[in-house]
């Protein structure tokens, strides 16, 4: 069975010059992080902009000497990807000109909805849009704690790292959004199934 390297000695290795370890360890991260940006940023180029950006940032403050390691690497990455996120939204906001687009390529639409008929393709379309509706409705930190969880496909040991709470509030959050998400469902009739 072959051993699988850590994190940390990936980094240390790359330090040492073995650039190839910096690329296993975009490969073993790329997907929970490009998912989180995603989340965020609907429009694919700006969210891929963002990605490298994530990791030209890391690879430059691993090179410097910026990073110790303490066995939390993906929720520092993720941190770093957050910030440009931010960034983004405040350029965007100083320029006043938020984008609204709605394009067709963003997480909720899932390959499993690509089955099935026009009408039951257009019910799925409507849960979707009743699934973002209810998400965006939530207080902040319920939110995020959704989209690391369900989207991001975040552990929450990982969420609780990133976000800076213990794992017991990070699951409290969840708790909370997912109660608050039935009430939402109840108040305005909403229905999450296909018959």
């Amino acid at each position: 069975m072959k051993k699988v390297i850590s994190d940390y000695e990936l980094i240390t290795r790359f330090i040492r010059g073995e650039e190839v370890c910096f690329e296993q360890l975009i490969h073993r991260h790329k997907n929970k992080v490009f998912a989180y940006i995603s989340l965020y940023i609907r429009d694919q180029a700006l969210a891929e902009d963002i990605f490298q950006d994530t990791f030209l940032k890391v690879f430059q403050s691993v090179k410097a000497g910026k990073y110790s390691d303490n066995g939390k690497f993906l929720s520092w990455v993720m941190r770093i990807a957050h910030n440009l996120i931010i960034d983004n939204f405040r350029r965007v906001k100083q320029m006043n000109t938020i984008s609204n687009d709605n394009y067709e390529s963003d997480l909720f639409n899932s390959a499993k909805f690509s089955e099935g008929n026009i009408e039951n393709d257009l019910i799925r379309k409507q849960i979707q849009k009743d699934i973002r509706i209810m998400i965006s409705s939530l207080p902040e930190d319920q939110k995020e704690v959704v989209i690391l969880r369900h989207y991001a496909d975040m552990s929450f040991k990982e969420i609780a790292d990133l976000t800076g709470v213990s794992i017991n509030t990070a699951l409290g959050r969840m708790r909370y959004a997912l109660i608050n998400m039935r009430k939402m469902m109840e108040e305005r009739k909403i229905s999450l199934t296909l018959n």
